[in-house]
């Protein structure tokens, strides 16, 4: 009896390991990264920092489509220092994340961490900024804007308006960070679409880090070494806002005495194109995060998505300006 009881036993034991097994197999991972498959998706993102309205309006909307997404997200705050970004990538690779999404400070410099997130299994999604590495097999795909383009529409609306200049049109350039891709891409496009007038000649390009208090300062420097500038063109809104600052301490009016291109088109740059302070923006969108998280969403599934994707945008001149402003969500 107590030999037929033991070899029940067993065969009851048998059965109880055997079916764990089944579920051990079912339960594996197949998650990119290594993370577990429980259906959610786990995002890290390395953003560039704070320097500027239209990143703060580009991380809200990162975070906040990422809860409406169900995604869940380490967020990284880079404080514009490559170094920082760099530590970020690797804890996400650590942590084994599914999806490895990044605004790069600078365009070079990269090809060590995204090869080390490769061989990891986590795919990589490039934000607002690109990188300039040789092998595209190292990210997913681009999501922003087209930054030469943007250079190229405020060169060619200052083209038009100064079509009937006979003298020369001095201008003075804000850049961003050295080595960024809005930086390099906006000056290259503005170059270009101003070479077909002679008249129109840059005299004075410096960074001004995408900041108010850069714009303002290096601005000033202009001012000092400069005594006739007719038009500035700042990379962004922020060092355009901080270069009114600038001209007006210094006796001269912005929008009249000095021409005021920018880009981004945030709502205090809007709004100073509104009153007559700036006189062109190119639009550059910030709210790149429904867009973002479907294609961490694709990839992740293993989807194939396209290797560039740009956002519409458009420009805008005082008129359009005070017509937008009203609904402007940044």
């Amino acid at each position: 009896m107590r030999k037929m009881r033991t070899q029940r036993a067993i065969a009851v034991l048998a059965s109880v390991l055997l079916i764990g097994g089944v579920a051990a197999c079912g339960n594996s991972d197949t998650g990119g990264g290594g993370s577990k498959d429980d259906g959610k998706i786990t995002m890290g993102f390395s953003q560039v920092g704070a320097e500027s309205g239209w990143r703060t309006a580009n991380t809200t909307s990162i975070k906040e489509s990422a809860a409406a997404a169900g995604i869940e997200l380490k967020f990284d705050d880079a404080q514009q220092k490559q170094e920082n970004q760099i530590k970020a990538i690797r804890n996400y690779i650590q942590q084994k994340v599914d999806v490895i999404a990044f605004s790069p400070v600078v365009e070079s410099g990269w090809d060590t961490v995204l090869k080390e997130a490769k061989d990891a299994g986590i795919p990589v999604i490039l934000t607002d900024r690109s990188v300039d590495s040789a092998d595209k097999s190292l990210y997913k795909t681009f999501l922003g804007s087209d930054f030469v383009k943007e250079g190229k529409l405020a060169g060619e609306w200052l083209v038009e308006q100064k079509k009937g200049a006979t003298g020369p049109v001095n201008i003075v350039e804000l850049q961003g960070n050295t080595g960024a891709a809005p930086a390099n891409d906006r000056k290259k496009g503005f170059g270009e679409a101003i070479a077909v007038n002679p008249n129109l000649k840059i005299i004075a390009s410096q960074p001004g880090d995408f900041t108010r208090a850069g714009g303002k300062q290096v601005m000033e420097q202009f001012l000092k070494a400069n005594p006739k500038i007719d038009v500035l063109f700042a990379h962004n809104d922020d060092m355009g806002l901080g270069a009114l600052e600038a001209i007006t301490a210094a006796g001269k009016v912005p929008g009249k005495d000095i021409t005021i291109i920018t880009v981004d088109a945030v709502k205090d740059g809007m709004q100073a194109l509104a009153d007559g302070k700036f006189n062109f923006i190119a639009e550059c969108s910030p709210l790149l995060g429904p867009q973002l998280m479907d294609l961490a969403k694709k990839v992740h599934a293993g989807e194939t998505v396209p290797a560039r994707i740009e956002t519409e945008e458009t420009t805008f001149t005082q008129e359009q300006a005070k017509e937008a402003l009203p609904n402007r969500k940044y």
